[in-house]
């Protein structure tokens, strides 16, 4: 386990880029069809005349392609622990078929756990950006990651 990231790894106020996810239209499609079937998921010429403007993936699904990122981008080489879940996702713009998503991750907050001294609770902002820069989705929560052993 030494070669994985742990709690003592994270500085509050650093960033971390997560790498990119490429938006498909039959992914936002499928997921639509499961999970969150309006039309404007799901039917690209009805899309283009609703508010969003075009086939733009459900926000939950935008969460789930922001989370491919952060697994791929820190967790997965991560002594992680889990999360007791999120304060807060905003939906700030669509995210449409066919446009390529940029991950980032910023340590906001950290502290060692008093009850479980094993474990660091790290608060993080994680966001999905357009390759313009333009904020798509953001969420912040926290990752419980494991402290070094002394």
């Amino acid at each position: 386990m030494s070669d994985l990231l742990h709690f003592e790894d994270f500085t509050v106020g650093e960033s971390w880029d997560l790498g990119t996810y490429d938006v498909k239209a039959d992914e936002v499609k499928s997921f639509a069809r499961e999970f969150d079937p309006q039309f404007f998921h799901l039917d690209e010429e009805r899309a283009k005349s609703s508010v969003l403007g075009g086939l733009s993936a459900s926000g939950w699904h935008s969460c789930g392609m922001l989370m491919r990122m952060m697994v791929d981008g820190y967790l997965a080489r991560t002594a992680g622990m889990g999360s007791p879940g999120l304060d807060e996702i905003k939906w700030l713009k669509p995210v449409y078929a066919g446009e390529t998503l940029r991950g980032r991750m910023t340590v906001l907050a950290k502290r060692q756990s008093k009850s479980r001294p094993e474990m660091g609770l790290v608060t993080m902002r994680w966001e999905a950006l357009s390759t313009q820069g333009e904020a798509k989705v953001d969420m912040t929560g926290v990752n419980l990651i494991k402290v070094r052993a002394p």
